[in-house]
């Protein structure tokens, strides 16, 4: 059989929708039940990690962004490589020199996955100034494939976007454009760790919540009592799902005036991750730093 694409927003070419799945409630029961498995441990920067802290975390996150949207990686390739770095973590104890090879490592897996034409191991090496070796990371794609126990088709945010949007009043032209915002928020989200102690199906929802209210107004929102559907639609309490919002308005308030500040208008984006990339035209750089920070 054929298949049957289209070329969105981003200008890729993308699988026409399938209504079969994303009207089948049994399709999103499936998801909502099985998400909570690829969670990593709350607690494993106290009870797992002694050398890596959050912050390091965020160091080598914000590397991993960069490559991967530098690269044109499909959206939910760093989303997905950051699940795997926090179960790996969960589980395994290593020094905050290796970190940045497990980032690249975690990002060369998911896009194995993701994408038609994954991110090459030669050019991983490259953004890591050579800090790691292509042996290294061929020997720890095994090591983090059996510490997974090759379970790599993790649950992330991205899975249940047009999950929610197919069920919400909006036009499909909206829909695309909130899509796309929500994607955004979600790579944001991906950076910081409190984040991935939550549901993915929280913080799409809560992502798609903060899309609406900027691009069609909270007046929008409140008419169509946006929250409740989301309720409805994911089984979270309102309340956490308010909460996880302001949240991210919150890392948004951060981060993307900043990145928006120095972005010209014509940079080429890709899609859902506007206003996030260095837009001054370097290579993103490796984070050496995570090898010289000191703790007291």
């Amino acid at each position: 059989m054929d298949l049957l694409f289209c070329e969105g927003i981003d200008g890729y070419k993308h699988a026409y929708e399938d209504p079969v799945l994303l009207k089948d409630d049994r399709v999103l029961h499936n998801l909502l039940v099985t998400e909570e498995r690829y969670l990593p441990t709350p607690s494993y920067f106290k009870c797992v990690q002694t050398d890596i802290k959050a912050n390091m975390r965020k160091i080598v996150a914000d590397w991993m962004l960069e490559v991967c949207m530098e690269q044109r990686c499909e959206e939910e390739v760093f989303p997905l490589s950051m699940n795997y770095m926090d179960r790996f973590l969960s589980v395994v104890r290593i020094s905050k020199t290796q970190l940045q090879l497990l980032g690249a490592v975690c990002m060369f897996i998911a896009s194995k996955l993701k994408e038609t034409t994954p991110l090459s191991a030669d050019k991983l090496v490259i953004y890591t100034d050579n800090s790691i070796s292509l042996d290294e990371l061929m020997d720890w794609e095994l090591y983090v494939l059996h510490t997974l126990k090759w379970d790599m088709s993790a649950i992330t945010p991205h899975d249940f976007l047009e999950q929610i949007l197919t069920r919400l009043p909006i036009t499909k032209e909206n829909a695309d454009r909130i899509q796309r915002h929500a994607q955004t928020f979600i790579a944001l989200c991906a950076t910081d760790f409190k984040f991935a102690l939550y549901p993915p199906s929280m913080v799409a929802a809560a992502s798609v919540s903060a899309a609406v209210n900027g691009y069609m107004g909270p007046d929008w929102a409140v008419k169509v009592e946006l929250l409740h559907r989301l309720q409805a639609i994911t089984t979270i309490d309102m309340d956490c799902l308010r909460s996880c919002q302001e949240q991210i308005e919150q890392i948004l308030a951060t981060n993307l005036p900043q990145a928006q500040s120095v972005a010209p208008p014509t940079q080429a984006v890709p899609s859902g991750q506007a206003g996030i990339l260095k837009c001054d035209g370097s290579q993103p750089t490796t984070p050496t730093d995570v090898r010289d920070i000191h703790l007291s």
